[in-house]
């Protein structure tokens, strides 16, 4: 399985690779995207199992990037990883198909429950 982390904080997107290992997903292949417009480059080329993604983030911010998924029919497993975690932010990731929202600060416990409803075991 691939993961890919889109997050424009270098030591976030260090701190979410480690927390998928500690969350029994260190095994799986991550890459990493600094921004929306780089991670839909990298979606669109590598295809990965699943995309871990920023909402507030320069050039495309995560939301943008699932309505552009979505948009040219790019089929691909999406969560948010962020600090917006108001009822208005997770009804809006829902109504674009997110399939979860782990808010920050994060425990490997949290991906490690959303991530196996997704797969199952890591």
């Amino acid at each position: 399985m691939s993961i890919m982390t889109i997050e424009d904080s270098k030591p976030m997107r260090s701190l979410i690779k480690r927390t998928l290992k500690q969350a029994g997903f260190g095994d799986h292949e991550i890459s990493e995207a600094g921004d929306g417009e780089e991670g839909l480059a990298m979606i669109k080329d590598s295809k990965p199992d699943l995309v871990l993604s920023d909402w507030n983030m320069p050039k495309m911010n995560g939301i943008e990037l699932l309505k552009t998924l979505k948009r040219d029919g790019i089929d691909v497993k999406f969560g948010f990883v962020t600090s917006e975690q108001s009822q208005k932010f997770r009804d809006d990731a829902d109504s674009e198909g997110a399939l979860f929202l782990i808010g920050k600060p994060f425990t490997a416990e949290n991906f490690n429950r959303q991530l196996t409803a997704v797969f199952g075991r890591g």
